[in-house]
């Protein structure tokens, strides 16, 4: 998380597999056990499982992996063993978004507290695979970063030049062999100054893809194009999450500064967050309608974040029934314990107990 919820952030996609035996519905339920290993690739607008069946990203974010090891010991906020993992399924979802710590994966500026690089590497990628073998899939983002000798102690504008490209080129060796796994390249990126409230100016949406000297950025920073093309450098086909600016609130430009991606697998990305006064920049539904339709369109977009901010759910019921008439996946946070007057958390504890919203959230994921 972030955006305007970053003043708390300091704090695995689950996609639900929509089909049926045959051509399938964006709004249909979840796919039965798969013949193999699930490999998710984008058709066209959808994304699709390896018998071509249509895959509606349905599911929650798994906080903790970009934060719990800045302390340390320790690699995750909470349990991630089967049981865990049993919890998380028995609401229906079908895959989890894992947020990532760029310099704990590297092992860099003294990260991970109380223990190295391989060690993390090693916990992230178990889980991942515990995951993926469980029949879910995941979506693995760039979450905590920082630039040069400075910590990743938090989540910055932009994913830095100095660090990024790396961890994606040995996040992307890891698991290209996993094709049940999505990269997400940066959470959520906010150039410039700007009013959430107004649409984002070219400077932003061209900072966000190219990176370089950004205004209010006070690091050189790594744009999507390269990043994506970090990614590409390993052979790697796994789908690409792409977001916006105004932390990954607006999808307005998106196709017209979305980076280019030989293999043609990239995904739209944003985040939504609400009511007011915590509301992201596209939270009434007349936006929805104006400015990301028309990108499901042309590829497909998930909602990698969601959540309401007042452990109720008066914004993610109405957008999880929008969402599911436009074949959209969403990603409900989070899946974890903290206060939910802090943060929309789904559980009040990880055998999975829910929150008042994440009551809402259970019940819309049910019913698929």
């Amino acid at each position: 998380m972030g955006g305007v919820r970053r003043w708390w952030a300091a704090l695995l996609l689950v996609l639900v597999v929509a089909t049926s035996c045959g051509s399938a519905s964006p709004s249909s339920g979840v796919a039965p056990v798969q013949n193999g290993p699930l490999a998710v690739s984008v058709a066209g607008n959808r994304l699709v499982d390896q018998h071509g069946r249509t895959v509606v990203p349905r599911g929650v974010n798994r906080s903790g992996t970009q934060y719990a090891c800045t302390s340390g010991p320790g690699t995750f906020d909470g349990p991630t063993d089967q049981p865990a993992i049993d919890a998380m399924r028995s609401w229906e979802i079908s895959a989890v978004r894992v947020s990532l710590n760029e310099q704990c994966w590297l092992g860099i500026n003294g990260l991970p507290v109380g223990g190295d690089a391989g060690g993390y590497r090693r916990a992230v990628t178990d889980f991942v695979n515990r995951l993926t073998a469980s029949g879910l899939v995941v979506i693995v983002d760039l979450h905590w970063n920082a630039p040069g000798t400075q910590q990743a102690r938090g989540q910055q504008k932009m994913p830095d030049r100095d660090h990024a490209p790396a961890f994606w080129q040995s996040v992307a060796t890891t698991f290209a062999p996993n094709r049940a796994v999505l990269f997400d390249v940066y959470n959520e990126p906010w150039p410039a100054t700007e009013d959430v409230t107004q649409p984002a100016s070219d400077v932003a949406w061209a900072c966000v893809r190219d990176g370089g000297n950004c205004p209010g950025v006070g690091f050189t920073a790594a744009g999507s194009q390269e990043l994506v093309n970090a990614v590409r450098s390993t052979g790697a086909v796994n789908p690409i999450l792409v977001g916006g600016p105004q932390f990954a609130g607006v999808l307005d430009k998106w196709l017209t500064y979305r980076p280019d991606d030989p293999r043609h697998q990239l995904v739209a990305s944003i985040h939504i967050y609400g009511p007011p006064p915590n509301e992201t920049a596209c939270t009434p539904k007349a936006c929805w309608d104006a400015t990301i339709a028309p990108v499901a369109k042309v590829v497909p977009v998930v909602i990698g974040e969601m959540g309401n901010m007042d452990c109720r759910s008066s914004l993610v019921d109405p957008l999880m029934d929008w969402a599911d008439q436009h074949g959209i996946g969403y990603l409900a946070w989070g899946w974890v314990t903290s206060d939910c007057a802090s943060e929309p958390a789904l559980i009040s504890n990880y055998n999975g107990t829910p929150t008042p919203y994440g009551a809402a959230v259970r019940r819309h994921l049910a019913k698929q």
